[in-house]
């Protein structure tokens, strides 16, 4: 959309208020996410490193091997709250463009 009026600036800014309120919202469940899997995983992968017979790498080896999923979970999660924090970031710098484009708008008001 082409931000050409100072009405067309306002829903524009309005537009961003809402989203980056429900970003908010997005952030803090993101990462409740990544914690609970990280704990998930942390505790499976003791649990397993402490039941398991062998020397430290064995063990080690053997709680990875059986905990994988709940890494990979771990991972995933991780990857949704970057994706999370990219999309905050967007919406911040399209916040400051339609600042600037509101500017520019004004000014061609007054002199147009």
């Amino acid at each position: 959309m082409e931000i050409v009026s100072p009405d067309q600036v306002i829903s524009k800014l309005n537009e961003l208020i809402q989203v980056a309120e429900k970003g908010v919202s997005a952030l803090y469940d993101a990462e409740l996410k990544v914690a609970e899997k990280d704990l998930t995983y942390e505790k499976a992968f003791q649990s397993i490193f402490l039941e398991t017979q062998g020397t430290v790498a064995d063990r080690t080896a053997v709680a990875r091997l059986k905990s994988a999923d709940l890494k990979f979970d771990l991972d995933l999660a991780k990857v949704e709250l970057n994706r999370v924090k990219a999309k905050i970031k967007q919406i911040s710098d399209a916040g400051t463009l339609t600042a600037v484009i509101a500017k520019q708008v004004e000014l061609t008001f007054r002199h147009g």
